[in-house]
């Protein structure tokens, strides 16, 4: 009880001086939101500056802070000039998206990486596992830039995929198992891209686990002892080799996080990333810091979960 106070305690300190330093910089930034509006002659100096008064703006930066931690702390996040209503139900529209796109392709990837990197560690140095690892450098090399446009103009020349959006125009009006059906299918692009580049990272991690727990005394010791290498592999083996995975699950989670932002504004899927690029484009601060904490708040969360799991998984950091 005592690491997992001592751990949430270090993330809320981890988010307030994000939070601070996040702020700075939206605050250094060059213009605002209402500087293009200087160069329309219809709107006057004096007008711009008396709607950057009715926000706040002018307010000085400990005070604007101060009031902009009392709105995150309804649940407001600020107000965005942009859309011209509260921070906090815009981002909330939004994260079930990524969300579903992120846990999808962790999950996606996971399932992937685990039996592969077991059947490259059980057959190392064999044809097999040259010529994984050369696949895995290849992908390896490949921006997700690149794959999210390659994927997309396959959907959009084969027209077996729906390329952008969560939903085909209409499903409104489909059944709930058709809507699922048809969601699946607009997740099937934006989450090849996710996996198919973090799978190498993955993999190569599982199978140096799984390589250092094979090479261990105990392994040694159970194989001299004639017991089947299926039984020590899965038995003895992997439960072995599953400390390290489970902060790489932690790693794993805020870089397909962070990647899926990116990948949203490609394929066009409906979750933060897109919303973010059109607050920065904005100049919309106060949106921009809104989607920065959210998104710093799921990827410590993350990295929260992965390290109470260790906890409970390895007895030494119990111990110490």
């Amino acid at each position: 009880m005592k690491y997992a106070i001592r751990r949430l305690l270090h993330s809320v300190l981890l988010l307030g001086a994000l939070s601070v330093l996040s702020f700075l910089f939206a605050d250094f930034a060059p213009g605002d939101f209402y500087s293009e509006m200087r160069f329309n002659p219809r709107i006057s100096a004096g007008t711009i500056e008396a709607m950057r008064a009715e926000r706040g703006l002018d307010r000085p930066l400990p005070a604007r802070y101060a009031a902009w931690l009392g709105s995150v702390a309804r649940g407001e996040f600020g107000y965005s000039l942009a859309y011209s209503a509260p921070v906090g139900p815009l981002i909330w529209q939004r994260i079930p998206g990524t969300l579903t796109l992120t846990m999808t392709a962790t999950l996606a990837a996971w399932l992937l990486a685990v039996p592969l990197g077991i059947w490259n560690a059980s057959r190392r140095g064999s044809w097999s596992d040259s010529l994984t690892k050369a696949i895995l450098s290849v992908l390896m090399a490949i921006p997700d830039i690149l794959l999210a446009v390659v994927f997309l103009v396959l959907a959009v020349e084969s027209g077996w995929l729906p390329a952008g959006g969560m939903h085909s125009p209409g499903a409104e009006g489909w059944s709930a198992a058709q809507r699922f059906g048809d969601t699946l299918r607009h997740l099937v692009v934006p989450v090849a891209v996710l996996v198919l580049g973090m799978l190498p990272v993955l993999t190569r991690h599982v199978r140096a686990a799984m390589v250092e727990a094979l090479d261990a005394p105990f392994a040694l010791a159970a194989r001299a002892h004639g017991i089947p290498r299926r039984r020590i592999l899965f038995r003895h083996v992997l439960p072995a080799a599953l400390n390290p995975l489970v902060t790489l699950f932690g790693f794993s989670l805020g870089t397909l996080l962070s990647a899926s932002l990116l990948i949203e504004v490609i394929v066009g899927w409906p979750g933060l990333g897109p919303l973010f690029l059109e607050a920065i484009l904005a100049r919309d601060f106060a949106l921009v810091l809104g989607v920065v904490m959210v998104s710093a708040t799921l990827l410590i969360s993350g990295n929260l979960a992965a390290d109470l799991l260790l906890y409970r998984a390895d007895p030494r950091i119990r111990t110490r």
